[in-house]
């Protein structure tokens, strides 16, 4: 299997960043660590081993970015505003960065965004902002309200990167008809503490007309490394 190391200083973050990229052609997948994850955690947790038949295959090709969860939601260090503003220093270095390598790389149509955990949030959220660039996403045990990480604090920065508050207000025809176009795969399970922020977001969806799929596994321990590969296999 193809598997290629990349570092380098992100002028847009102000340090340097490290990505994973596997396979050789494909679809292309941008991947997202859990909360406080890294770039290297899909092939220690062995994601990347269950999709490696068709990683070999020239079907996929994963492009694993580090996380910078630690230095936004979860800074309890930096005042809540400061918090979203990493968040959208992070957006702007996928979008301005991890992209054009993408692209550069892989000339295929078609870009998933995937994630667990807070990794599908934001698999998610890169999908439904930006549906011109992703054609898809793929959430395994997503949160889609992160609310909570900001202590009360709440601006419009805030309302458009929590898919929960801005999904239900929707109304732009190209916007909505170009998400219309696009797949989103919910998965989840019946013991996942998340349940039921993907229940509500199957039914934002299915209220925007906008082709989804919702899948709770009876299976336990569903919020965990075991089950998000299994999932993998089945809906990537």
């Amino acid at each position: 299997m193809v598997r290629e190391y990349h570092k380098w200083n992100s002028s847009r973050l102000g340090r340097e960043m490290e990505l994973l990229i596997f396979g050789h052609g494909g679809m292309p997948v941008l991947a997202f660590p859990t909360s406080g994850g890294r770039f290297f955690d899909m092939e220690d947790r062995g994601m990347i081993g269950a999709l490696g038949g068709r990683i070999e295959s020239g079907d996929l090709q994963i492009f694993c970015v580090d996380s910078l969860d630690g230095e936004s939601w979860y800074n309890r260090q930096a005042p809540p505003r400061g918090r979203v503003e990493r968040h959208l220093q992070y957006e702007a270095y996928l979008l301005n960065e991890v992209l054009p390598l993408i692209r550069q790389r892989n000339g295929d149509p078609l870009l998933t965004a995937a994630g667990c955990s807070l990794g599908g949030y934001h698999a998610v959220n890169m999908a439904l902002k930006h549906p011109g660039l992703f054609t898809g996403a793929l959430s395994m045990s997503g949160a889609f309200d992160l609310s909570g990480f900001l202590d009360g604090y709440y601006d419009q920065d805030c309302y458009y990167n929590l898919p929960a508050h801005y999904l239900p207000s929707l109304i732009d025809p190209m916007v909505l008809e170009r998400l219309r176009g696009n797949r989103f795969v919910l998965a989840t399970g019946w013991d996942d503490r998340c349940l039921g922020q993907n229940q509500q977001l199957d039914r934002m969806l299915g209220e925007k007309a906008i082709p989804h799929e919702l899948h709770v596994w009876a299976t336990p321990n569903s919020h965990d490394w075991a089950t998000w590969a299994r999932m993998a296999q089945e809906y990537l």
